[in-house]
């Protein structure tokens, strides 16, 4: 697709010369006026009505004055595809000119399909400060570490002090608790310098209860024909909306040149049009993003073969999708409590293994939580287009507490299944604090007032109570859930962990080292479950003349010590004169485990051992 230059053609655009060109889609309105605040003094600027809709005007406005949009001449509100809300969603915009900041990632080519490991992060948690300008320290800490992309998560505007980022307004604005948006600019171009990529994280299936003025527009900006559990969705049908929400996308790669997007819940952007929104909007933004190759990942519950296959196959058109059968089976694995939406999984090593070679677990089969089939035939995508996880926003905070895996699985067993998860041929990505135990759980926040605070604590209060467990420790047992300031401080990472827990981020690094420069690991897999609890992954070259010498042996058991005696797995297997040696194991005191111990295969039995995960690879035995 050929790119093309961008300009926003909605909200405020400076045109460099003393003006500024306001347009709106307000098509029920009868007038539309700006409010300019400038130099002290209040100015009302009339917009005309021009064709399908929109109002707009040029005026004598420039970047830094503030505004907002008078409506039938009646109250005035900020204009829903402002570049900068630095008062929060209920104050004037700014505008701003989004080509002033001065770029110096020319060279940077963007994001190949395969070899990525992607990090999430939640900008206002990850360090005190909370800010897009104190992540800049951060972003050679993770290059180091192995990773290739940061995924953040929402930084759209947002009412209060503090959010999650999903219930957020303000689209186009990044939220000024974070900085600037010639902040977050600096951020990417800095990440590009390093060798990083970065995407966002963006909601397009519904919008936040406070301070979403889009309806004051025009109410077709919402769909009454369908509806999702956060209620009136956006309308993908009507015209005027949909070029909101599209063009959202573009403007997000376009003008902070990032690196692609992961789409919330897609799922849920409930579409008939002819071109289902999706598509577009993936299709708009490789348009506009210039010689940078795009990373597009969704989100999506069933898990739908059709979003990452190319549209003109039918498909969606991204890159890459989340894949949450791979979280639940190893949750239920190491936590138990096959409870709620996990409660069709059985945790055992035939699940993890499935996962391994197929990239998900339900393809077309029926799903009693569901009482539906659920999924696609995704075994037929390439492994990298999976995302796979242990841990992420959603899954931390959707407990008691927010605790991590490490909290209720153990440090031993969260070990054996890093070592799985960073070695397995889908994308992998790590959550924000994962690396080295991060001691602060991630739980819920949003700073919301009154009524409002009241019903979203219900609201979470019976979200959690899908899990038996969950329910009676509300019901019987007191607990309360927390989603203000509290839970905000507590899920606030102590990054000086980092050198507390070392060994754990050792592991990890050496994981990923492995992962990028040991070429057998991007060869041909093949796997076996040695028991309930514990599998084999045999990983070799494509040739026989390359062969020799280049097996690796990848072992989960995530039960006791196995003693396999006799040992009839061929996968187990060398031919005379080879043995096994110790690559890694995540019992190696170095990591904070016990000490490693491993099968060599010469004489049995052969022991695989428990609450561990060891990377063999094949060797001569010396004469």
């Amino acid at each position: 697709m050929t790119a093309t230059a961008f300009t926003l053609d909605i909200g405020a655009t400076w045109l460099g010369d003393g003006r500024t060109r306001f347009r709106v889609w307000a098509p029920e309105r009868r007038t539309v006026e700006v409010a300019l605040e400038a130099s002290g003094s209040l100015r009302l600027w009339p917009l005309e009505r021009a064709a399908n809709g929109y109002f707009e005007g040029v005026h004598p406005a420039r970047p830094g004055d503030r505004y907002k949009l008078r409506l039938d001449g009646g109250d005035a509100f900020p204009d829903p595809a402002a570049r900068f809300l630095p008062d929060g969603p209920h104050g004037p915009a700014e505008i701003v000119d989004p080509h002033a900041f001065r770029w110096t990632d020319a060279a940077w080519g963007g994001l190949s399909p395969r070899g990525q490991v992607l990090y999430e992060l939640h900008v206002g948690a990850y360090t005190k400060e909370g800010t897009f300008t104190a992540l800049l320290p951060q972003l050679p800490l993770l290059r180091d570490l192995g990773i290739t992309c940061v995924e953040l998560m929402p930084v759209n505007t947002f009412p209060g002090r503090f959010n999650w980022g999903y219930d957020g307004v303000g689209l186009y604005a990044p939220c000024a608790r974070y900085g600037r948006p010639d902040d977050l600019r600096r951020l990417v171009d800095e990440a590009h310098r390093l060798g990083l990529g970065i995407i966002l994280d963006v909601v397009y299936n519904h919008l936040g209860p406070d301070g979403n003025y889009l309806s004051q527009l025009s109410p077709r900006y919402f769909s009454k024909k369908h509806r999702t559990d956060w209620g009136d969705p956006p309308d993908f049908e009507e015209p005027g909306s949909r070029h909101f929400f599209v063009e959202n996308a573009a403007c997000w790669i376009a003008e902070y040149h990032l690196d692609g997007l992961r789409i919330d819940a897609t799922q849920d952007l409930r579409d008939d049009s002819r071109r289902h929104v999706l598509a577009e909007l993936c299709a708009r933004a490789r348009q506009v993003s210039g010689h940078r190759r795009l990373w597009m990942v969704a989100e999506n519950e069933p898990q739908d073969l059709a979003v990452v296959t190319q549209e003109s196959r039918g498909g969606m058109g991204c890159d890459a999708v989340w894949v949450d059968d791979f979280h639940h089976s190893a949750k239920v694995a190491v936590a138990g409590g096959s409870e709620g939406y996990c409660q069709d999984y059985l945790g055992t090593s035939n699940e993890l293994l499935a996962c391994a070679l197929r990239n998900s677990l339900y393809q077309g089969q029926w799903y009693a939580w569901q009482r539906k089939r659920r999924g696609t035939p995704l075994w037929k995508a390439p492994p990298e287009r999976a995302v796979f996880f242990l841990q992420n926003h959603d899954q931390v905070a959707n407990g008691l507490g927010g605790r991590r895996l490490h909290h209720v699985a153990g440090e031993r067993r969260a070990r054996a299944l890093t070592v799985y998860l960073l070695l397995l041929p889908q994308t992998p990505m790590l959550f924000m604090g994962q690396e080295f135990f991060a001691s602060s759980p991630f739980d819920f926040f949003a700073d919301h007032g009154g009524s409002l605070a009241e019903a979203v604590r219900r609201g979470r209060a019976i979200f959690l109570s899908q899990f038996p467990t969950a329910r009676r420790a509300i019901e019987n047992e007191g607990y309360v859930p927390s989603a203000g300031e509290e839970a905000f401080l507590r899920s606030r990472l102590d990054l000086g962990e980092r050198e507390r827990n070392g060994g754990a981020l050792a592991l990890h690094r050496e994981l990923l080292k492995l992962r990028r420069e040991d070429p057998v690991f991007s060869g041909r897999m093949d796997g076996a479950a040695l028991g309930p609890q514990a599998l084999a992954l045999r990983f070799s070259v494509e040739t026989e003349a390359e062969a020799a010498g280049q097996d690796r042996l990848v072992l989960l058991n995530l039960g006791p010590t196995l003693r396999l005696d006799p040992c009839p797995e061929p996968l187990l297997a060398l031919p005379a004169g080879r043995r096994w040696r110790l690559l890694l194991s995540s019992e190696e005191a170095r990591f904070g485990g016990l000490g490693a111990s491993f099968p060599t295969g010469e004489e049995p039995p052969f022991l695989v051992p428990g609450q561990a995960a060891v990377v063999l690879a094949s060797e001569e035995v010396s004469s």
